[in-house]
């Protein structure tokens, strides 16, 4: 594969952009037919995505599969979803099936969607006349700063609120904590009511609460969370009962006061959103893992899961697996420090073997603010690698601006990784290139803080 910006330590490298713009041009030639591939998920809201393939029978079987595969394992972990729909090629929804079957090689994907959607998965086929129709939400969420409002933003070391009045932040407090460490929910719960009470002290009166979380949230619920990962592992009976109403339990107590929850990774996006005073915004946080969120082209949030983590960026059986989902190429090896640690020896830097992931990080971090030269082809990889990632996701949003956030992409490192991603839209998409900006934190003050952002999910009138 002839790649116009080369990932320098990963010759194998195969971005799934490339992929898809070579497979559409294949088909176009051959003569294809088109494939819908649905995924319902809560409240019957569905998401629909259309593209062609080889017709069957015609030699192209198992490259159908491979691809198909690829896009409809983006299409879970982007929208979300306990039910995959496929209308047109049996011989293709037959294999999908078997992929997310009990035992199958998607097997980790099939029962993590059931868990957060509490429903079983199934893949089905349909015809392509009764291809289904898509049923997004269009409430809108966000932006409203009106009235007396707790904006609340639970993180994995310290838990922010601000008190916000008509959208300024008259009152804001960080406090430190440990959620991860807790499998006791009273921790929490008492953690996020000294919060909302201590918020509530500096206003008049709470007209509304608004809540980023890490973690993936239905209807107000916490489906699945990091911050409660300890209670769910080791008092599940605790989290159904106490930790996936956590919220809209504590807004009652405050007097059945609004309240809306969402994913962090989207209320970042929402905050910069605000800040840029624009709209179609993708945010990527590289740290830990690869986060992501997304507000639309009307300014709101979808809904859809945005877990880029779990989203192929490389077509390359050979690339490395996750430990944790058992898939090749999924973007937690590439835009987090995990992507760091894994270029280190092709770069020719030994690591301490016996240091954790984040002191690994920092130690490449340090040889980049000193110069070295090795130390910067990693962020000369992950840069193409984010770059044709970008072109990729463009495929799946409407995206104008891109937010890169996260320890990665701090110091000089995460300059030469944002001067790389832009070097691969100019000379491999320029079409995308005069559309979508990539913008670093540095570059946007993003006045508009976490929790104030927060604050402004709920809409009161």
């Amino acid at each position: 594969m002839l790649l116009k910006v080369n990932a320098p330590l990963d010759p194998g490298f195969m971005p799934m952009s490339i992929v898809y713009r070579d497979f559409e041009n294949a088909v176009k030639a051959a003569g294809g037919e088109k494939l819908t591939i649905g995924l319902e998920r809560n409240d019957g809201l569905t998401s629909v995505y259309t593209f062609d393939v080889f017709k069957d029978g015609t030699g192209h079987d198992e490259e159908n599969h491979e691809f198909v595969e690829r896009i409809v394992k983006t299409l879970l972990w982007t929208r979300g979803g306990y039910k995959i729909i496929i209308a047109g090629s049996k011989v293709i929804a037959d294999r999908i099936k078997a992929d997310y079957s009990v035992g199958g090689y998607r097997d980790f994907d099939r029962d993590f969607m059931s868990g957060v959607y509490e429903a079983p998965f199934e893949v089905i086929h349909v015809s392509a006349e009764e291809a289904p129709v898509a049923k997004e939400a269009a409430a809108p969420v966000g932006r409203h700063l009106n009235g007396c409002r707790i904006g609340f933003d639970a993180g994995g070391s310290d838990r922010k609120v601000s008190s916000v009045v008509e959208g300024e932040a008259t009152y804001s407090e960080e406090v430190v904590w440990f959620p991860k460490l807790q499998n006791d929910p009273s921790y929490h719960y008492a953690g996020i009511m000294d919060a909302m009470k201590t918020a509530a002290s500096k206003m008049p009166r709470v007209d509304a609460i608004g809540v980023s979380t890490a973690g993936v949230v239905i209807g107000n619920r916490i489906m699945t969370s990091s911050l409660f990962l300890k209670v769910k592992n080791e008092n599940p009976e605790a989290f159904e009962k106490v930790v996936k109403n956590i919220y809209t339990d504590i807004a009652k107590e405050l007097g059945n006061v609004p309240i809306e929850v969402a994913n962090d990774g989207d209320v970042t996006a929402l905050a910069g959103a605000m800040d840029l005073d624009d709209n179609n915004v993708l945010g990527v946080a590289m740290g830990t893992s690869e986060a992501g969120g997304y507000v639309d082209g009307n300014g709101n949030i979808t809904g859809w899961l945005n877990e880029l983590a779990f989203v192929p960026a490389d077509y390359n059986k050979n690339a490395m697996v996750d430990e944790w989902s058992g898939d090749y190429g999924c973007g937690v090896k590439y835009f987090s420090q995990d992507a760091v640690i894994k270029l280190a020896p092709a770069a020719g830097i030994e690591l301490d073997e016996n240091a954790s992931p984040a002191e690994k990080l920092k130690a490449v971090q340090k040889l980049m603010a000193e110069g070295d030269e090795r130390a910067a082809k990693i962020y000369e990889t992950i840069g193409a690698y984010f770059g044709y990632a970008v072109a990729y996701y463009a495929l799946f949003y409407d995206i104008k601006h891109v937010l890169l956030m996260g320890r990665v992409s701090s110091g000089e490192g995460g300059s030469i990784l944002h001067k790389i991603a832009q070097k691969v839209l100019a000379v491999e998409f320029p079409e995308l290139a005069e559309k979508i900006t990539i913008h670093l934190p540095d570059e946007s003050s993003r006045r508009v803080g976490q929790s104030i952002a927060a604050a402004s999910l709920p809409n009161i009138g």
